[in-house]
């Protein structure tokens, strides 16, 4: 009996694995002017979402709940208690550098303290603030 061997070659789009928060930005951004041709980002909106009070969940009215007033500084979940690292990029290089991962807990998040997912316009907006953020 002859035996099979087979050689599996998995290629991924870079942009999937490992990118920089600029780009992450940007892919954001290009989504955002897919329904409003002239989006830009702003910081300005970005900080206002991070700190704004939705309401949807009384133990999670917003990011600040659990992440703190200060992005570059760790937080904690209301709920499970565990230490977050920073948000801001500037803080702890790990964040925003995996587009699949940013999606997950951009997705996760966002429904449970906005009470829908995040539109790539209010991603921008928040990533870009989240850049200029320092420590």
């Amino acid at each position: 009996m002859k035996a099979l061997s087979f050689v599996i070659v998995v290629i991924a789009a870079p942009s999937a694995l490992a990118a920089t928060p600029a780009e992450l930005l940007a892919t954001y951004r290009a989504e955002a002017a897919k329904t409003a041709p002239n989006f830009a980002p702003s910081v300005q909106r970005g900080a206002e979402f991070f700190a704004r009070r939705f309401g949807v969940s009384p133990q999670m009215p917003s990011c600040t709940s659990c992440h703190t007033e200060k992005p570059t500084q760790a937080g904690r979940h209301v709920i499970t208690e565990k230490t977050i690292k920073p948000l801001a990029p500037a803080a702890n290089g790990e964040r925003f550098t995996d587009l699949a991962k940013a999606e997950k807990w951009f997705r996760r998040n966002c429904k449970e303290v906005v009470g829908r997912e995040c539109t790539a316009a209010e991603k921008a907006d928040f990533v870009a603030f989240l850049l200029e953020t320092r420590p």
